[in-house]
């Protein structure tokens, strides 16, 4: 399973209803935040999200409604005892950024802080286990990644007449055989996954755009998403605002998610203009787009 979790949704400047933009991907135990809004560290501190877990952060871009909680962040973590490494991933200028910052108000974090910087038009940005983070440079006007989570696919449907039938006992070797992996029975025998489990499932899928106009660099990334979470900062009656401030309409953020063929579409980076109408954004997208169509709200949570 994985959990997406808003801990901001706004854009620009925090609102009495609406933190900065702060995204959370929790799978098996493991945190993947992108954006860091101000004030994000209370998803960890008492948000229920821990101080010590496997923790990967990545930034689309420098702008402050994107960066400004990172230092506190990282701050509280270490006051509150974090001893983990954590990876922090985005464009040029980070490792600056995190440097001066800490050096200024005199904090020396205590765990490691590795820091990757993105150059390329599009880059592996993190490899896990069994799944990778991708960075896409997008359309804004600074340098800014958007970033898509992949999935390695998984096996398909146990079979377990088949099991039974090859006299593979009930317990962890099943387990394994759903995994993927070969178990040898105590007879010697070595039994593949492929005998007892139906095909392949595609592994899941989510994009998150940062802040751009539509491009077609992100249009392709997204093909098939799972889940896009895309910023719509303006309804269409601002087009040409959006266009000189390196944004995007809702509906063109429904227009891209229809070509896109993505299955559902979450509007984020709320502007403070539609506090109490962010209606209009999803009638807007649903001009264009005819899934599911999600305002994040903060603490919203969507499981896939």
């Amino acid at each position: 399973m994985m959990e997406v979790i808003f801990l901001g949704s706004g854009g620009v400047m925090p609102t009495k209803s609406r933190k900065t933009i702060s995204i959370v991907i929790r799978r098996e135990g493991e945190l993947s935040l992108f954006d860091c809004g101000e004030g994000c560290q209370e998803g960890f501190t008492w948000g229920g999200l821990g101080v010590n877990r496997p923790l990967n952060i990545f930034i689309t871009h420098l702008h402050g409604d994107h960066i400004l909680g990172l230092p506190g962040l990282l701050m509280s973590l270490d006051m509150l005892g974090r001893d983990k490494e954590i990876n922090l991933i985005g464009p040029r200028g980070l490792t600056a950024f995190i440097k001066n910052v800490l050096e200024m108000t005199y904090h020396e974090v205590s765990y490691k802080l590795s820091v990757k910087e993105l150059g390329k038009d599009r880059e592996v940005a993190f490899k896990g286990d069994d799944y990778k983070v991708l960075a896409v440079k997008v359309k804004h006007t600074v340098p800014c990644y958007a970033y898509i989570v992949v999935e390695r696919d998984k096996p398909g449907r146990f079979l377990p007449e088949k099991a039974l039938e090859l006299r593979v006992p009930r317990g962890p070797l099943w387990k394994r055989l759903q995994r993927g992996e070969e178990v040898v029975l105590p007879n010697g025998r070595v039994v593949k996954p492929f005998e007892v489990v139906e095909g392949k499932r595609p592994g899941l899928k989510v994009v998150y755009s940062g802040d751009t106009r539509p491009c077609s660099q992100l249009m392709w990334a997204a093909l098939g998403a799972d889940l896009l979470i895309h910023e719509a900062t303006f309804t269409f009656e601002y087009y040409l605002k959006a266009m000189e401030n390196g944004h995007t309409t809702a509906l063109e953020a429904g227009e891209l998610a229809s070509f896109s063929g993505v299955k559902r579409l979450a509007l984020a980076h709320i502007s403070p203009r539609y506090e109490g109408c962010e209606d209009k954004l999803a009638s807007e997208a649903s001009l264009a787009y005819d899934g599911e169509v999600i305002i994040a709200e903060d603490w919203l949570k969507l499981r896939l």
